[in-house]
């Protein structure tokens, strides 16, 4: 090196190669601090839960306790899941709930599907105009089946579907749900805990959502619960373990949760209607409408609560194909750094206490931060190494960081799932989910940040459409 620059320069690029390694190192190394707490947080939250009671346990103890609650599904060309998805829903064990399943102006026969199904007719309904959303063309119902009830409205996304929902629903708890998504049949019993133990305090709360690829689905509910052959959907199990029983879980239980998922949440309405419902304009609905109750009720001096419970599931279609998925995490990467963004003012705030600390502290080391630095740490961490500009123990810590770690963070998790919940009974299952979990790092992983790069792009041409996300149907799993 020395022959071809001259000595000053030689050790200037020593310098900057040793400074690149070290923030893509520190990076790494807060990320799995990070990481370990959440572990232990999911840790502590599950052990400290009471044993899980049955079914009929909870009918007991919250039947007559339980609020009202309306379940919105807002639907988009779901012709091949909505049949199975209303009927799950009807097929709820909870005292007084109804289903109001809203048709977002598919192009397919989503509507026509539903309708004929289950014989609906046209009827009227009163709708207030407590948040926004696009025209209102038809209600549908049938009085055989009372708790059924159908919007047709003019598209304007999913945050606008679920504004319709809001307006027409007539109870103070509901539910948002995808309208390609199965509900355990208890699933409304557990989530609603909270809101019985502190009726005063919470807000929302979260459930699980597992992977249904590989299940058999009967009747609308999971008959069978199965891991699939295709490696995507099988990479995405493990992904989900990770985000919901430790992630969610344990941020849950520090009270600085900033997302419930859009597949499965519950909400107060008249919190949610105070703060205008769901945004427009995001494909990020559904972790903006979390951060906006954080926001409002904190500015208000309310003391409240946001909860996850890890044992309601909600079950969905996860895409299999590269060309999907990359298009899902994408949107999921620009809704995440649109939401930072658009309360950036939250983040380390006094103001707004674990929130702005822990809350959007995670949101920035590993959302927007974290796809940006590990790139480069690949790219740039082995090359300056292979020129002799940056020494070996340097490229031992960054491949320690990457892949020990992120093996053992993916294991502990999958450990923690057998030993509280115990949702895969076969040991085989465990075992496959163990190997995916070594595999995921060594080109899924590099994968998934590259499309998280597209995201940061998208984000900043202020790209806002969803994407096609082509669907299977449960039948075909």
């Amino acid at each position: 090196m020395n022959h071809v620059f001259p000595a000053w320069a030689s050790e200037w690029m020593i310098v900057s190669a040793s400074a690149i390694a070290s923030v893509v190192i520190v990076t790494g190394l807060l990320q799995t601090a990070l990481y370990i707490v959440l572990l232990t947080y999911a840790g502590v939250a599950l052990s400290d839960r009471p044993p899980i009671p049955r079914g009929a346990t909870l009918w007991r103890r919250y039947s007559d306790q339980a609020p009202t609650i309306s379940v919105l599904a807002p639907a988009f060309n779901e012709e091949l899941t909505i049949v199975e998805s209303v009927r799950s829903l009807l097929a709820l064990h909870y005292p007084d709930f109804e289903v109001i399943v809203i048709n977002d102006g598919s192009r397919d026969g989503t509507l026509a599907k539903v309708i004929s199904e289950f014989g609906l007719q046209k009827v009227e309904r009163y709708s207030d105009d407590a948040v926004t959303h696009a025209p209102i063309r038809a209600f549908y119902a049938s009085p055989t089946l009372p708790r059924l009830l159908v919007v047709d409205k003019e598209n304007g996304g999913k945050s606008d579907a679920l504004n319709a929902g809001i307006n027409v629903s007539r109870s103070a708890l509901f539910c948002a749900i995808d309208a390609d998504s199965i509900l355990e049949s208890d699933a409304l019993l557990r989530v609603v805990r909270p809101f019985v133990d502190f009726p005063h305090l919470t807000v929302a709360a979260g459930g699980t959502i597992r992977i249904a690829n590989g299940c058999r689905v009967d009747s609308g509910r999971i008959a069978f619960i199965g891991l699939p052959t295709n490696f995507l959907a099988l990479v995405q199990i493990v992904e989900y373990l990770r985000a919901f029983l430790m992630a969610r879980l344990a941020l849950g239980k520090m009270q600085a949760l900033t997302v419930i998922s859009g597949a499965f949440g519950l909400f107060r309405r008249a919190q949610v209607v105070a703060v205008g419902g769901y945004s427009h304009g995001t494909v990020g609905e559904d972790m903006e409408l979390v951060l906006k109750l954080h926001r409002y009720m904190r500015d208000s001096g309310q003391p409240y609560r946001v909860d996850f419970i890890a044992e309601p599931v909600c079950w969905t279609e996860c895409p299999d194909t590269l060309q999907v998925l990359g298009r899902q995490r994408s949107r999921w990467q620009r809704g995440s750094l649109e939401c930072f963004f658009k309360h950036r003012d939250m983040l380390f705030n006094p103001k707004y206490g674990r929130i702005g600390l822990i809350g959007f502290g995670q949101i920035l080391l590993v959302d927007v931060l974290g796809p940006l630095i590990e790139v480069v740490g690949y790219l740039l961490i082995p090359l300056l190494y292979t020129v002799g500009l940056l020494a070996l123990p340097w490229l031992l810590a960054f491949l320690a960081i990457t892949f020990t770690f992120g093996i053992f963070i993916s294991a502990a998790t999958l450990i923690l799932e057998e030993i509280q919940l115990h949702r895969f009974p076969r040991a085989y299952e465990l075992a496959v989910l163990g190997l995916v979990a070594v595999a995921e790092n060594f080109g899924y992983r590099q994968l998934s940040n590259f499309w998280r790069l597209q995201g940061w792009w998208q984000y900043l041409r202020k790209q806002q459409s969803w994407g096609a996300m082509t669907r299977k149907g449960f039948g075909g799993q």
